[in-house]
């Protein structure tokens, strides 16, 4: 019998179209933040207040993916535009890519894009419906250099009226390329505030997780439980290893930056069937973790994320941490408080002492408080 936490319907909610942040805040740490610090509660802070919320002794994990350019515009011989957005790369010039119009596009057809630069569609991927496309160049021209002079920053479909420039959606520390969206919850963090961090004693590390279309692919199962993510590639390096198990010895805290850096730590946990934290390995390979309730997690203990679209893989990972309805519960919080939803919106930040089991919700009265029964 299919529980209410695995029903795809039981994932919606309804979000003012004014909600939608068109615009990152200026300064990025100037975004709201909704810290759920216990069981019941939550308190509201700007985002540069981080700090007082984490320890000294702390491990702060963030992804440190770049976006890459990954829009093209073309069109065929015959006249007919056509775009591709990037997805992953196979080869050198072979790639993973999405078409529109994709009916018009098939293997054998040919995009010509600038600089006589030609994409040949090869053959079509039936597991997300793209195209494998071959890039066609003159001689002399470097495939990267012209994807960084030619292509466009991927922004979001619900971007519609954004203003905001290419830097913007990408985090500050960002160094390894080959993602086609930006891990959102790390774009509030300034230099300044990474130091603060470091001065007081919390630790930085870092993971990768190349932003892929199993991110951002919305579930489309009834029973979520049968959803496939598709692979995404990662690295957990081997000072990362060494920063989480020096940090669970010393009895820090784990936190995880965004749900990218979530999936990176518990699915390389689950690769490796990790009994204790000493058993942790690097490694660098893909992986299509699908968390969603009753995820039995082994090495983050809270998080910081943003607020997510209905139905998404992620806004069911944030429900398995705290709960499907206190999640909702908090959402319809924050849509009555007007924050900032989505890529450029604002941030929640989630606790070690927040973290429970789906209680039964009772009526409470005071808005800053969620009253439970029989909480675990």
């Amino acid at each position: 019998m299919t529980r209410p936490d695995q029903i795809l319907a039981n994932y919606d909610y309804e979000l003012p179209i004014e909600l939608i942040a068109q615009t990152p805040a200026v300064p990025r740490d100037h975004s709201r933040l909704l810290v759920v610090n216990s069981p019941t509660e939550y308190t509201e802070q700007k985002f540069y207040q981080l700090p007082q919320w984490l320890l000294r002794g702390d491990l702060v994990i963030l992804n440190n993916t770049r976006v890459i350019p990954a829009r093209l515009y073309g069109y065929k011989a015959t006249g007919t535009a056509g775009e591709i957005l990037l997805l992953e790369e196979f080869t050198y010039r072979k790639w993973l890519a999405l078409v529109k119009p994709g009916k018009k596009f098939t293997p054998g057809s040919e995009i010509i894009l600038s600089r006589g630069v030609q994409a040949q569609v090869l053959e079509r991927d039936p597991a997300t419906g793209g195209r494998i496309i071959q890039f066609l160049l003159p001689e002399g021209l470097d495939f990267w250099s012209w994807l960084e002079e030619e292509g466009k920053m991927p922004f979001p479909p619900y971007l519609k009226d954004s203003i905001a420039l290419d830097q913007q959606y990408q985090t500050v520390y960002a160094s390894r390329q080959g993602a086609i969206a930006a891990p959102t919850a790390g774009l509030h963090f300034t230099p300044e505030l990474l130091t603060t961090l470091e001065q007081m004693g919390v630790n930085i590390a870092y993971v990768t997780l190349h932003v892929g279309i199993g991110t951002f692919r919305s579930v489309e199962a009834e029973d979520i439980t049968t959803h496939q993510m598709h692979p995404e590639w990662i690295s957990l390096p081997s000072e990362t290893v060494e920063a989480i198990q020096a940090t669970k010895k010393r009895g820090g805290r784990i936190i995880a930056v965004g749900t990218t850096t979530v999936r990176t730590l518990e699915g390389v946990a689950q690769l490796q069937n990790i009994l204790s934290v000493d058993q942790l390995k690097p490694f660098e390979g893909k992986i299509n973790l699908f968390i969603y309730p009753d995820y039995q997690w082994r090495l983050v203990e809270g998080m910081i994320t943003n607020f997510h679209l209905p139905r998404s893989s992620l806004l069911m990972l944030v429900a398995a941490f705290i709960g499907r309805e206190r999640l909702f519960w908090l959402y319809q919080e924050a849509i009555k408080k007007k924050y900032r939803f989505y890529s450029f919106g604002d941030a929640m930040l989630i606790l070690p002492t927040a973290k429970l089991i789906e209680p039964t919700v009772t009526k409470g009265q005071n808005h800053n408080q969620y009253q439970t029964e029989n909480m675990v």
